[in-house]
């Protein structure tokens, strides 16, 4: 299974007063790269989450969004935090000390306190077992969007694949006529030249002129890198890296190809070889 490092999911769990909300994004990134957001009071689950993440997923830019929200299921008496009701007393009384004319806290500053204001029995850190469930579950979703989307890439490199198949098999037959024409075109300019023609020199040129146009090899290797493509293709799993090294093994025999042309019509050939392989490039750099 091919895995895009593009993908999305979102979940909800209920636990207690408290209904959990995970969202997972994923962009493609080099490495694996986890960013989170989520609210201060579930921040001791991060280890976790993170844990879990890297152990499903080798690449890509992952945010992670964790919040919660007070479900309707009955509400908790409100607790004021009295030690930090002293310390705030105490920090007035010293501010006042120093400025009598400073006022007083009013009753509805001091509950808007950070922290003074609680909903008891609440307890963030027994939520630890309900977010690792509800990891599981986006986790499963967010790799089953990517690899609805990897098989859509896989299926486009396969296109390309075979349309490169079919160039290649196209230009080989094209390469005895370039030479002959060579040929025919390097006899006829010494004959203008000189006033007897040399047949020596002629073969001569003619096979110094087919050594250098020869792609054979260049074909050869393009069909070794196509049959490696479909393999790592068929085999699945973290493919991305390995993909993109064939990508530039291709467009080097390409280049290859370009340089030795012998012909507007192979020419050409290359130059459409080069279209599909950018084409496949910039697909596998969303691929795992």
């Amino acid at each position: 299974m091919i895995l895009s490092m593009t993908g999305y999911a979102v979940g909800a769990r209920d636990a207690g007063r408290a209904r959990l909300n995970l969202e997972l994004r994923s962009v493609n990134s080099r490495f694996l790269d986890l960013v989170f957001r989520m609210a201060e009071e579930l921040r001791l689950t991060e280890p976790a989450l993170r844990e879990a993440i890297s152990a499903r997923l080798s690449r890509g830019k992952v945010e992670c969004r964790l919040y919660w929200q007070a479900s309707g299921g009955g509400a908790g008496e409100l607790a004021l935090n009295a030690p930090l009701l002293d310390q705030l007393a105490s920090a007035q009384d010293a501010v006042r000390a120093r400025f009598a004319d400073a006022k007083t806290l009013s009753v509805g500053e001091i509950l808007r306190w950070p922290g003074v204001l609680a909903e008891n029995g609440l307890d963030f850190a027994a939520l630890a077992d309900d977010v690792a469930e509800l990891a599981v579950e986006v986790i499963d979703e967010l790799i089953a969007t990517r690899a609805r989307e990897g098989e859509k890439l896989a299926a486009m490199i396969r296109e390309r694949v075979a349309a490169m198949r079919a160039l290649v098999s196209q230009a080989e037959p094209l390469l005895p006529g370039a030479v002959a024409e060579y040929q025919e075109k390097l006899t006829t300019r010494l004959r203008e030249a000189v006033a007897t023609l040399d047949e020596d020199r002629v073969r001569q040129e003619v096979s110094l002129f087919a050594q250098r146009a020869d792609v054979a090899e260049e074909f050869s290797r393009l069909r070794a890198h196509l049959d490696e493509v479909e393999r790592v293709l068929k085999k699945g799993g973290p493919a991305g890296k390995r993909l993109d090294f064939l990508m530039q093994e291709l467009n080097r025999e390409a280049n290859t190809l370009a340089s030795k042309a012998v012909s507007g019509a192979i020419s050409a050939i290359a130059v459409e070889m080069k279209l599909l392989i950018e084409q496949m490039r910039e697909q596998v750099q969303n691929i795992e």
